[in-house]
């Protein structure tokens, strides 16, 4: 019987190792896919951050023109009124 037991034993051990290696086949699977998983996030947040600093070197570049845009008109306002004081001095000489 000693035999028989020993035999037993080794077959437990032989399905233990069995389930073991199955098991750890797919937790490897898993550690990888979310390694995978976590590059793809990684990426996709580096293109967004690009996309954001692109978007926000635009934003300030309108916004500056925005600013001369404005400017503008109170420029030409004061090259008409020193024309017009210009022309009045004149006429009134």
């Amino acid at each position: 019987m000693a035999a028989e037991e020993v035999l037993q034993t080794v077959d437990h051990y032989k399905t233990e190792i069995e389930r073991l290696t199955k098991e750890l086949t797919e937790t490897t699977h898993e550690k990888i896919q979310a390694a995978e998983y976590g590059l793809v996030v990684l990426e996709e947040k580096l293109t967004l951050k690009q996309q954001y600093d692109e978007l926000e070197a635009e934003y300030d570049s309108l916004k500056q023109e925005l600013e001369q845009l404005k400017e503008g008109p109170l420029l030409l306002k004061d090259v008409i009124y020193d024309v017009l004081n210009q022309l009045a001095f004149q006429f009134s000489m």
